[in-house]
């Protein structure tokens, strides 16, 4: 079993012309196959899914549209070698995010989570206005 950082998953997921960063790109993508054929298992954390999602879509780095950044993502989070604390809970965030970019996909891991969880959520963050299922702690940015 071996644990994977985000700079796998990014080297994996992305194109370069730079000669060292391309090997690593080649060894990620070898890493990934290897994975989804089962002759590798591998964990991974939501934190290192969050760092991910965010270096994908961040206009300072690759720019990709969330959509793209979040179907990519699944596809790797479903690989059945791909151990994943709870992937379900995941691959909804994933969707939402991916419906409601503007939350970002830490606030859609919480908001999941919440959900899931029957709990109601303490935010000021208006992006979570509008949420099915979403229960907003008294005091907090549902009750204003």
């Amino acid at each position: 079993m071996i644990l994977l950082d985000a700079n796998i998953f990014l080297r994996a997921l992305t194109i370069t012309d730079d000669p060292e960063l391309e090997r690593m790109c080649g060894i990620g993508s070898e890493l990934f196959r290897d994975i989804e054929a089962g002759e590798v298992e591998a964990m991974v954390s939501e934190a290192v899914l969050a760092e991910v999602a965010f270096v994908l879509t961040a206009r300072a780095h690759y720019g990709l549209p969330v959509a793209e950044a979040a179907g990519m993502l699944a596809g790797l989070v479903q690989l059945r070698s791909l151990r994943v604390n709870d992937r379900q809970m995941v691959l909804h965030a994933l969707a939402l995010w991916s419906d409601r970019p503007k939350l970002g996909f830490v606030d859609a891991l919480t908001a999941t989570q919440a959900r899931r969880l029957n709990v109601d959520l303490a935010t000021f963050d208006s992006d979570f206005e509008g949420i099915e299922g979403i229960r907003h702690w008294p005091g907090s940015s549902g009750e204003r």
